[in-house]
């Protein structure tokens, strides 16, 4: 080998070796990185998952960050030493697009940990409970967001339809409990297919969705709805997404009876009776519960607390102005609604806990701003002890503080609708790590 061939080589061993120190520097770097989000994460109560999340498998994991790029949202995961790490686990809201980006199947989704557990219904892969007949599909079964919602509600349609007893004698075909994503995509598909159905809401025209703030956005994404087509949507408001149901829903006459709560499934035979709380019955081959996880808000129980001025959701925030208004609650639907009173109002949010937890990024970063700023007056670890005409007194260490008052608006969350499913026969398991199986065609 000749002193020049010799230079070559050396040359270019040493422009791979400086590749490779460049690219093992870059991949520490960025590592390092992510470890100081998972810390943060931590530090802030926001690390551990609270609905669906990805489950990374470490042993399968090449760490190509496929699932990073695919996610829509920020710092859900990242890499750390060429393997895929969760990050803000609770800002999660279930997309699967890290599954489905994957390309050697690293990912599943995983509802509950090993240490925290969660209440689902009995679902098989066909969306049917363990009572033959009753089928769940979108947020009671663990998908929460819209566009997973619309698609279940599609499929779960698909596999009724091809159960369906054609010789029943019951009224309808498939009476659909609540007119959220699911429900609203389960009835057109029903229409499309050709079936008598009828769908039951205990509130209004998009279930869950219709309780938001009139100017909250909801974050989806695009979708096929059944009767529609493609629906492109990125970012828009409560207000434009129910406004495209009810044309939709209009333009197929499609039968929604809202302000219908239904308090009891009995089983007729091979068929069933859908009873509401008013006495009003419904006589069907099949039912489809897409009704929401939480039925029903948690109330806190204080003294005062059935009084006018309490309320539970916030639907008008534009129509409240120059009140002293409390509203309680450390959750993300409390402090959207806080950040909406406040610039025309004399906002006081109470919090039990002593710092915010599992909190989106961008709400987290505008309660801090608008604490800072004194646009709000935050009081933390404090509970509400009563609810007077004019005010309402809180506790903290067993001291009281009281405070001027016109309004209260709590969000403290909702109770499973336990009682109404275990009245049905529906079996409710708390599960620890559970995945929840795709259902994708």
């Amino acid at each position: 080998m000749t002193a020049e061939e010799i230079l070559i080589y050396g040359i270019g061993l040493l422009l791979c070796a400086m590749v490779m120190f460049l690219y093992l520097f870059i991949k520490n770097k960025k590592s390092k990185k992510v470890q100081k989000k998972i810390e943060k994460a931590k530090e802030e109560g926001i690390y551990e998952p609270v609905s669906l999340y990805p489950f990374i498998d470490p042993n399968i994991c090449i760490g190509g960050a496929a699932c990073v790029h695919a996610c829509p949202e920020k710092d859900i995961i990242g890499i750390v030493d060429g393997r895929g790490e969760l990050i803000n686990a609770s800002n999660c809201v279930g997309h699967g697009a890290c599954f489905h980006a994957c390309p050697i199947e690293a990912i599943s989704l995983k509802i509950g940990t090993e240490k925290r557990g969660v209440d689902l219904p009995h679902v098989n892969q066909n969306f049917e409970t363990n009572i033959k007949g009753i089928f769940i599909a979108g947020e009671l079964g663990g998908m929460g967001l819209i566009k997973n919602s619309v698609e279940q509600g599609r499929q779960a349609l698909d596999n009724i339809n091809s159960s369906i007893d054609k010789n029943h004698k019951g009224e309808f075909d498939i009476v659909i409990i609540g007119a959220g994503p699911a429900g609203i995509s389960a009835s057109l598909r029903a229409k499309e297919l050709g079936l008598r159905a009828v769908v039951l809401e205990q509130d209004s025209l998009g279930g869950t969705v219709y309780n938001f703030p009139r100017k909250k956005i909801v974050m989806t994404s695009p979708m096929n709805l059944p009767l529609y087509g493609k629906v492109k949507l990125f970012e828009t408001s409560k207000t434009e997404l129910l406004t495209l149901w009810k044309k939709v829903i209009g333009e197929n006459n499609i039968d929604v009876r809202e302000n219908i709560k239904v308090g009891e499934i009995k089983k007729d035979g091979d068929s069933f009776v859908v009873v509401s709380d008013m006495g009003n019955s419904y006589s069907t081959n099949k039912v489809l519960l897409a009704i929401g996880r939480r039925g029903s808000p948690r109330k806190l129980n204080a003294k005062g607390e059935e009084t006018e001025k309490v309320a539970y959701r916030l639907l008008e925030p534009e129509l409240i102005e120059e009140k002293e208004v409390l509203v309680v609650g450390g959750g993300d639907s409390a402090i959207e609604n806080a950040l909406l009173l406040a610039p025309q109002n004399r906002v006081t949010l109470s919090y039990r806990s002593e710092n915010f937890n599992r909190l989106k990024p961008k709400n987290l970063t505008k309660i801090k701003e608008a604490i800072d700023t004194k646009l709000i007056r935050m009081e933390f670890s404090t509970t509400v002890d009563r609810i007077e005409e004019e005010e309402v007194i809180l506790e903290r260490n067993n001291e009281q503080i009281r405070i001027k008052n016109d309004l209260v608006y709590i969000f403290a969350g909702g109770e499973l609708p336990t009682q109404f499913l275990q009245k049905s026969g529906i079996e409710i398991t708390k599960r620890f790590g559970y995945t929840i199986k795709s259902h994708n065609n």
